[in-house]
């Protein structure tokens, strides 16, 4: 109100029927000509239309349209809220969790994402109800929530409700007559880290949930200082990856020879991915995969190593024309699912000169089940120009021998852990036999994998293993310089491992 006017003043008043709604007044004052007031005079309108669209566009600002929920924006304003609390009196706890599905991605793959989202709803609807009312939570994105437990006693009620969220999310959930189960894994931080600012809580609080994931899922991971470590080595090493993969001297290949069990002739090889660093030395594949896996650099990997190992075949098959050299290169389910593979696979090839019945991928057993059912197509089509599959670790992945049947394979690779156990235990016997004659039954081949005695050789050639391949024979091709030499003796003397049979 200025000068006697009232501009834009905007209220809710009651209409004759009792509804409310909005309306703005401009209103002035009239006087006569001696200046005395006479009356007011202005208009009134009704706005509640705008009113309604703005508070609409707030709504939307602050909320997912999906669940309902409150968002990340919502959820930042109300940490940096409860940050000012805890500065006002220190005694006062609070705690955030960072929730993240198991298993989206397949019930999103394989049913479709109308399905996915009403498997979101029904959790946010979940995660709500099993709350305090003076509990927040909000979807962050994707299959990922946020809740803020404020003015708790201590951590073991944070950990009383993580667990309380984690049974009601294990109920199995109805959507379009599926049945769907799901699980969450749930990192956790409490606000004695001496916080300062929102996003402190969530990376946090994120990088424990990486934990829980770790630790086999659908479980809850306390936050502490050695997980922040843990992580800042993992974003160094992820750093450190992509500048191997630009690098010419960190990323290596080696080549184990596979050989017949009956005959001591070389039968093929297997490529083994090894990494130079610079200053931590030689990395294995299992401490850098799964975070290649994560961070999608594990299709470039894959296709430096598939190159390599032609370009490697390639000048093998020169100096070796009357030969037929075969050579397995291990590949991630992930990157059989990237939409470009089949061409950088093609072109590898028709670069190289290399025919593709000389080469074969290997996929763990787990990874394959999951290929075989979202990515047949292309399999088929990397069949189709001559290249074969293996499953490799069989016998620790979750199919059955019942489903070996659907799967396009040619080799089928006995896991270690049932060779290394043929020198004493009657049941790995027992199981190793059983794969075999059922891979037989298929027309598959069979090799067993890390032979390391003469006793579990022997075994394996008696129950009908045509080939293996381990340290008993030769660990591996160690120097790309020195491959001619030591792959002589294999072609071209009396057949050394025929003698080592005898030993």
């Amino acid at each position: 109100q200025q000068q006697n006017e009232v501009i834009q003043f905007e209220s809710q008043v009651y209409r004759r029927d009792g509804s409310i709604i909005w309306i703005s007044e401009n209103t002035r004052a009239v006087y006569d000509e001696a200046g005395n007031f006479l009356y007011y005079e202005g208009t009134v309108e009704d706005i509640t239309v705008r009113r309604q669209a703005e508070e609409q566009l707030v709504y939307n600002a602050f909320h997912d349209s999906l669940t309902k929920l409150p968002n990340r924006s919502w959820f930042i304003n109300q940490l940096q809220y409860t940050l000012h609390l805890a500065k006002l009196d220190p005694q006062y706890l609070y705690a955030v969790f960072f929730i993240d599905l198991d298993g989206f991605k397949l019930v999103n793959d394989s049913l479709g994402h109308l399905v996915g989202d009403q498997l979101l709803q029904e959790v946010a609807r979940r995660l709500h109800k099993s709350l305090r009312s003076t509990d927040k939570v909000a979807r962050l994105g994707g299959d990922e929530f946020a809740i803020l437990l404020e003015n708790i006693n201590n951590t073991q009620e944070a950990i009383y409700v993580a667990e309380r969220l984690q049974e009601q999310l294990r109920f199995p959930i109805q959507v379009n007559q599926q049945t769907l189960y799901t699980g969450a894994s749930i990192g956790i931080t409490l606000s004695n880290q001496g916080y300062q600012k929102p996003e402190e809580l969530l990376r946090d609080a994120d990088i424990a949930m990486y934990q829980a994931k770790a630790r086999g899922k659908n479980c809850y991971a306390l936050f502490s200082d050695s997980m922040k470590t843990a992580a800042k080595h993992r974003l160094d090493l992820e750093n450190d990856l992509r500048q191997a993969l630009k690098s010419e001297n960190q990323l290596f290949l080696l080549y184990q020879p596979i050989f017949s069990l009956a005959t001591g002739d070389l039968a093929s090889f297997e490529s083994l991915l090894r990494w130079k660093h610079p200053t931590e030395g030689w990395i294995m594949p299992p401490d850098f995969i799964p975070l290649a896996e994560e961070t999608g650099l594990i299709s470039y990997i894959d296709s430096w190593v598939f190159s390599t190992a032609c370009h490697q075949l390639q000048i093998w098959q020169e100096h070796f024309p009357n030969t037929s050299i075969v050579i397995n290169v291990n590949l991630s389910a992930k990157t059989l699912q990237h939409p470009h593979f089949v061409k950088n696979i093609t072109e590898i090839l028709q670069n190289t000169g290399v025919n593709g019945n000389h080469l074969k991928l290997e996929i763990t057993e787990s990874c394959f089940l999951e290929t075989v059912n979202f990515q047949a197509e292309i399999i088929q089509q990397l069949k189709s120009v001559g290249l074969g599959f293996c499953i490799d670790d069989f016998g620790t992945g979750y199919s059955s021998l019942s489903r070996l049947h659907e799967f396009p394979i040619d080799i089928l690779k006995i896991d270690r852990s049932f060779i290394s156990n043929l020198d004493t235990k009657s049941t790995s016997t027992a199981i190793v036999a059983t794969i075999i004659t059922l891979a037989h039954t298929l027309n598959m081949n069979v090799v067993g994998e890390g032979i390391e005695t003469t006793t579990q050789r022997d075994k394996l050639q008696e129950l009908g293993c045509e080939l293996g391949q381990g340290y008993l024979f030769n660990e591996y091709l160690d120097e790309t310089t020195n491959l001619y030499l030591q792959l002589t003796p294999y072609y071209h003397e009396n057949q050394p491992y025929q003698k080592n049979l005898n030993q």
